[in-house]
């Protein structure tokens, strides 16, 4: 798999990533340890060297589960984890906490549970409106000269903040939802990004598994499926949703691949600073993801596959009002 610099601050990682947090949570029961390790050497043998996890994943676990099963591959692989969301008794609670107290504790911990010596690249999770940006991003700078972090990460965060923070240590990139029906990026954020030198790591590629055509009957997320509560996967959305969803489907056949080959395919060819990280706990969808990173679309094709998911037909908002109030207009 070809290899991509996302910004100009020396960070370089495999075309398409991994996200690690469906292991654990969100999307199912979570997988066992020996899951995890057959499903990301798999990952690394296909060339994926970029895993995206959290400490609020799980909590906790998810750190652990990757950092083991990436221990063989250490020095072949990235490893991207986060701060900034306020976890109680072992259990994630309400609000964020990026206090540089708080980042210190996080990025000692997370250390430890991914058995590694320094973190590749260390997220703000969310924007704390309540610590400065400057603040938030001098912490990490000591952590940075310490030699527990190497690059410094931001997620959700609007252009303010990332300005804010990269005038006091370089932001390396921006971790945002962005796939052919969240394209909120692009207003504002990309154009700051590169006017900045930062590069852009979309989560959630594949519309939380929607953009694949997998998903056809609302009624069958389980409890523990975070889809239920979204919008764009209840009631009439979900319909005027899974249309679209077939007319790129056939789009995809008609080339030969599949429509989430296509949809990641889009993403890498909206610039060579976009490193998209889907995840999944099944080896054939990790084959069929990294597959993507070798299509080649031509303007015609690209324009082909902006109109079968026009973004003004996406039905519903990606969060619920509570979980939006969290994302970072500034």
């Amino acid at each position: 798999m070809q290899r991509r610099k996302i910004g100009t601050s020396g960070l370089e990682v495999s075309a398409i990533g991994f996200g690690c947090m469906g292991m654990s949570q969100s999307y199912g029961s979570p997988i066992s340890q020996d899951e995890a390790d057959r499903l990301l050497a798999r990952a690394v043998d296909l060339g994926v060297t970029f895993f995206d996890t959290a400490e609020i994943y799980g909590p906790y676990v998810n750190e652990e589960l990757v950092g083991r099963a990436l221990k063989p591959f250490r020095q072949k692989v990235q490893i991207a984890t986060k701060f900034g969301f306020r976890i109680q008794d072992g259990r994630p609670r309400s609000g964020v906490d990026s206090r540089p107290t708080n980042i210190r504790k996080v990025t000692e911990e997370s250390l430890k549970r991914l058995g590694v010596e320094v973190i590749d690249l260390m997220y703000q999770h969310r924007v704390d409106p309540n610590v400065p940006m400057e603040d938030v991003a001098g912490a990490v700078g000591d952590l940075v000269k310490e030699g527990k972090i190497r690059y410094f990460g931001m997620s959700e965060a609007g252009p303010t903040s990332i300005r804010r923070a990269h005038a006091v240590h370089p932001v390396s990139c921006v971790e945002s939802e962005y796939s052919l029906w969240t394209r909120d990026p692009e207003q504002e954020v990309l154009p700051v990004l590169r006017e900045l030198g930062i590069g852009f790591v979309p989560f959630s590629p594949l519309g939380r598994g929607f953009l694949t055509g997998a998903l056809t009957d609302p009624t069958a997320f389980g409890e523990r499926d975070m889809r239920q509560t979204m919008p764009r996967f209840q009631g009439e959305a979900f319909g005027q949703n899974l249309s679209l969803v077939e007319t790129l489907k056939a789009l995809a056949a008609s080339k030969g691949h599949t429509a989430g080959q296509l949809a990641l395919a889009w993403l890498l060819h909206q610039g060579d600073d976009v490193a998209p990280i889907p995840g999944t706990t099944k080896i054939h969808r990790l084959e069929e993801n990294a597959a993507a990173a070798d299509v080649r679309l031509s303007a015609e094709d690209l324009a082909q596959i902006e109109a079968a998911i026009p973004e003004s037909a996406v039905a519903g908002e990606r969060y619920d009002e509570r979980t939006m109030a969290l994302v970072d207009k500034g």
